[in-house]
């Protein structure tokens, strides 16, 4: 913190906004990865199953989480996914393995499910086609089974399987990760830069009114990182509407400070991919403008030593084994929270991102076999941005304290956007204090905003940074109402506790 500031300010005004929030921001991610689907979202007998084996106590979860889009079924999965395997009598399905996380897949909840499942929670699908061990020929097939109305063979198909309404999927993914050596079929940026292409103009034969995303870099570590970017979007330029972005922060060698900037990495991510579009854009003299999905992002402690981080010993080839079952902390909430906001920060570009995983697997969502479903920490911050971050975005350029990191050099202490609902007027400032220790008063001076109350100041903040939500005391931890925030004559004051997530509504 610098010794001649202590007080954090910004000024609010309709005037100058960033985008309107495409809803599809607040998406999420089932793979078949562990638990995520099975005694997840899916456990026929368990008693609070319905007729179709769906998780209930799971299922109110989610809606009350507002999720969006839903990016089905991988991920690394997808790789090796053969779509015919999932559709049809479940007793016809074939057991496989999967060779992206050496487990045994039964196919008992596939296509069809998945499909009833998103439709229960209101949500959208987003489905990824294999072009790691497969191609054009196959993602025409599963796009003729899933949307065409009928009267072909696989549209038939459908119907004989008891689906007679298309799945009408309009989101799709051009692959997966598909510059990682780890992927099954990782191919050179020209080979998939082609691949793509060829995919895209061909469904788009069959329904032009397609979005499709193609693989951006796995992570902007990687080597090839903005050359991938740019090297398959001019093969596919014209023939995408996305590139993907991946990104995963965890605490590395106890150093908070640098853990609670992770979305300094974020943005400063964004902005470099939005350059590589556009760079492309221009040299191709293109008007079109290629959009984001960020369609895997979230806190993932990948480190086996790391407090989150319970999976017991595996044995290869086990059907959904505990995998990546991470168990979040107040300061996990609050970086995801700041993660939300750099999504928001940047929604005129941004236009999808898919919270990885939805349940179990690095979720906001716990579940038990047989047992009860609960919720993360890291839920509370999701489903308030969803809930109150629809609406217009404002262009907040915050003058912060600061303080000190060893990762990212001088960093703000308040990281904040707003979202103005465009139907009722109201504004919802959210707003992460990054100091582990000292609470930062906040003034915001609001221009042109007919804003009168101070609706609520809910925080997520606790003594203990590390306390979690257990099966054994699964609310532990919940946001609470912060007092003495007002809003008077146009200026809003505000105090926001050491390490915390905040949600200030004003109407």
């Amino acid at each position: 913190m610098s010794a001649q500031q202590t007080t954090a300010r910004f000024t609010l005004d309709p005037a100058f906004a960033v985008s309107e929030v495409d809803p599809r921001l607040f998406g999420s991610f089932v793979e078949h990865l562990g638990r995520c689907v099975y005694t997840g979202i899916y456990e026929p007998g368990h008693p609070a199953a319905d007729a179709a084996g769906l998780r209930t106590d799971v299922l109110d979860l989610v809606r009350e989480l507002g999720v969006t889009a839903i990016r089905y079924p991988g991920g690394n999965f997808v790789s090796g996914y053969k779509w015919e395997d999932s559709v049809g009598p479940k007793e016809d399905r074939p057991r496989r393995l999967d060779l992206a996380w050496r487990s045994t897949e039964s196919n008992q909840f596939g296509l069809s499910e998945f499909i009833d499942f998103v439709r229960k929670v209101g949500g959208t699908p987003m489905m990824a086609v294999n072009l790691g061990t497969r191609g054009v020929a196959e993602a025409l097939e599963l796009q003729e089974y899933a949307n065409h109305p009928a009267g072909t063979a696989l549209s038939d198909l459908r119907a004989a399987h008891g689906d007679k309404d298309p799945f009408d999927i309009k989101l799709w993914c051009l692959g997966n990760e598909m510059d990682g050596p780890w992927q099954t079929g990782h191919k050179t940026a020209e080979e998939y830069g082609r691949l793509a292409a060829e995919t895209a103009r061909a469904m788009r034969q069959i329904d032009p009114s397609v979005e499709l995303v193609a693989c951006g870099s796995s992570n902007s570590g990687m080597d090839t990182f903005a050359q991938w970017e740019a090297t398959v979007l001019e093969h596919a330029y014209e023939l995408v509407d996305h590139v993907s972005l991946h990104a995963y922060y965890e605490e590395r060698n106890g150093d908070r400070d640098s853990f609670l900037a992770s979305a300094v990495d974020t943005e400063s991510f964004i902005e470099k991919i939005v350059a590589t579009c556009d760079h492309v854009g221009a040299k191709l003299k293109s008007k079109k403008k290629i959009n984001l999905s960020f369609d895997e992002w979230n806190v993932w402690y990948m480190n086996p030593e790391a407090p989150a981080h319970t999976d017991p010993p595996q044995e290869d080839w086990a059907e959904a084994p505990r995998l990546l079952e991470n168990h979040y902390s107040v300061v996990d909430a609050v970086v995801f929270g700041s993660l939300l906001i750099a999504l928001l920060r940047h929604a005129d570009r941004v236009k999808v991102a898919c919270l990885a995983q939805l349940v179990n697997v690095i979720a906001p969502i716990l579940a038990e076999p047989g047992g009860p479903a609960w919720k993360q920490t890291t839920y509370f911050p999701f489903a308030a941005a969803s809930k109150y971050g629809r609406g217009t975005v404002l262009d907040v350029r915050p003058d912060s304290p600061t303080y000190e990191t060893e990762q990212f050099g001088t960093v703000d202490l308040l990281h904040t956007t707003a979202v103005k609902n465009d139907e009722t007027g109201e504004v919802t400032i959210f707003a992460v204090n990054r100091s582990q220790t000292r609470a930062l008063p906040l003034e915001a001076v609001l221009h042109g905003l007919d804003l009168t109350r101070v609706v609520e100041h809910s925080v997520l903040s606790d003594e203990d940074p590390d306390a979690r939500n257990t099966l054994e005391n699964t609310e532990r931890v919940a946001p609470h109402a912060a007092t003495g925030t007002t809003l008077t004559d146009g200026t809003l004051s505000a105090t926001l506790e050491p390490l915390s997530w905040n949600v200030i509504r004003l109407a």
